[in-house]
């Protein structure tokens, strides 16, 4: 598990490490300017022009002394000081007066020149106002500049809590993350100017952040502890019974998707409990699952299914006919497992948010308009403000909740935030959905918590459109191949070849 930081909580972090851990604030501008150096020289950037450009803040600081350093190694840089030196941090003034002690070239203009390498040491994070004015067209003219961009910690014009950007923003091909990675550079659009993310350990300890306000993402190594176990005795039976009440009349395929996907996730046996028209194809689709069919909402069977099941997924394909929403509101009011709910669920679900009132146990698995419809805030809304907007649909219904996006976020009321970052655009397809809320039930069925089920899930998911991207690129990969290469990415976790 990898912490995730806002600005603020950054800052919390320098404050602690200086208070408490007793680290002056210059130790750690000289850190991390050896820390960006380091990336410099591991990535084998031309160093021979290099300009840094400088705000009056402590980001400045730490670029003033990454001048230092170059000048140090024999190189010319130059140092572009585009911040009010009136205002400036007592740090920023240290550095900015050791770098004239050294015959640094600081100045406050721009010369256009072919420069190898371009440092943003502009703002770095607590930005909070559009940028404007000279700095505006400051960071304008370096993002049409040759060489390679380097920003250091966040790029200058990013949220550091959101990933909005703040009119403009410099694009960096590598942005060096200082101790922790900051969560606007995660998030898009904020990650697209950050390029290539590497982050630094510079000594910085965060004092411990309380579980509602943490934001973590996970590695591949954390993937084999993330797993349910799977001892040699076992039988069908301990890996869960799992319940898919999914497709409608011709929406077979989402049925089928969801039902394999649980399947190779783990899920000891499954039911399709799906319109009658979509029997013949399910049962030549999947053999291996019981399929079971109604015509008309039946109380008496949904009962007995009920009873049945250890978890259950429903809506994938569901449509929103009188019979689809019977089945869903008899499901919320009666069924005592744990309940995923995906597509048209959410869209039933959205018309009677009672209805969450009455079940515990539940996984939404929204995309970003359905989470619009749910929560009745614009989907723009969902993009600038999505970890507010969670947290507050958390406080108000006690589900788990996966907001789908190229970001997918995954909250509940006991914990923290989630954000994922597998996956690419190859996912972008009908069905990726339904493998998802497949993957997350048969990982359910095996005995996760819903919250772990869910997380796993989400980042499983993103690790086989990553494989499935290897293998077709990313025009051609299809929902079934996502499934096909889930069973690739678990084999390599068993052979421990990640």
């Amino acid at each position: 598990m990898k912490a995730i930081l806002t600005g603020k909580q950054m800052r919390d972090a320098d404050a602690y490490t200086i208070k408490k851990m007793g680290v002056p604030s210059l130790v750690l501008m000289e850190r991390a300017a050896l820390a960006v150096m380091e990336v410099l020289e591991e990535e084998k950037i031309d160093l021979t022009r290099s300009l840094i450009v400088c705000g009056s803040g402590n980001n400045g600081g730490d670029g003033l002394a990454i001048a230092r350093l170059l000048h140090l190694k024999g190189y010319e840089p130059e140092v572009w000081y585009i911040g009010n030196t009136e205002h400036a941090s007592e740090e920023n003034k240290t550095q900015y007066q050791i770098a004239e002690n050294y015959g640094i070239s600081v100045r406050n203009t721009f010369v256009e020149k072919e420069y190898s390498v371009i440092i943003d040491a502009v703002f770095g994070t607590g930005l909070k106002r559009e940028v404007e004015g000279h700095y505006r067209e400051a960071i304008d003219t370096l993002n049409i500049c040759n060489g390679t961009k380097v920003s250091i910690d966040i790029p200058s014009g990013v949220s550091d809590t959101t990933g909005n950007i703040w009119g403009t923003a410099f694009r960096a091909d590598i942005t060096v993350c200082l101790a922790y990675e900051k969560i606007g550079a995660v998030l898009y659009p904020g990650t697209e100017y950050a390029g290539r993310r590497i982050v630094k350990d510079i000594g910085i300890k965060a004092n411990k952040i309380s579980g509602a306000e943490s934001v973590y993402t996970y590695e591949k190594k954390d993937l084999p502890g993330l797993l349910p176990k799977r001892r040699p005795d076992s039988n069908k039976g301990n890996f869960g019974k799992v319940l898919m009440i999914t497709g409608c009349s011709g929406m077979a395929g989402a049925s089928y998707l969801s039902a394999k996907a649980a399947y190779c996730a783990g899920a000891g046996l499954v039911q399709i409990y799906t319109d009658e028209t979509n029997r013949m194809i399910l049962q030549q689709l999947l053999p291996e699952a019981i399929i079971t069919t109604y015509t008309e909402f039946d109380k008496i069977k949904l009962k007995e299914l009920f009873d049945w099941a250890d978890v259950i997924s429903i809506g994938s394909g569901l449509g929103i006919s009188e019979t689809a929403e019977k089945i869903l509101t008899y499901a919320m009011q009666y069924a005592k497992s744990p309940c995923v709910i995906d597509g048209d669920g959410l869209n039933i679900l959205a018309e009677e948010m009672t209805l969450l009132e009455h079940k515990k146990n539940v996984i939404l698995t929204p995309h970003m308009k359905e989470m619009s419809r749910l929560q009745q805030y614009s989907v723009q809304e969902l993009k600038e403000n999505g970890i507010q907007y969670l947290r507050e649909f958390v406080e108000d219904y006690p589900v788990v909740c996966a907001m789908k996006d190229a970001r997918t976020m995954v909250v509940s009321d006991d914990g923290g935030i989630y954000i994922n970052t597998t996956g690419n655009e190859s996912m972008a397809k009908a069905g990726s959905g339904d493998v998802l809320a497949g993957i997350i039930t048969g990982l359910l069925a095996q005995g996760l918590s819903r919250r772990n089920a869910c997380e796993t899930g989400v980042f499983l998911h993103g690790l086989c459109g990553d494989q499935a991207k290897k293998q077709k690129g990313s025009y051609s990969v299809l929902a079934s191949d996502l499934i096909d290469a889930l069973g690739e990415v678990l084999k390599g976790v068993e052979n421990e070849d990640l």
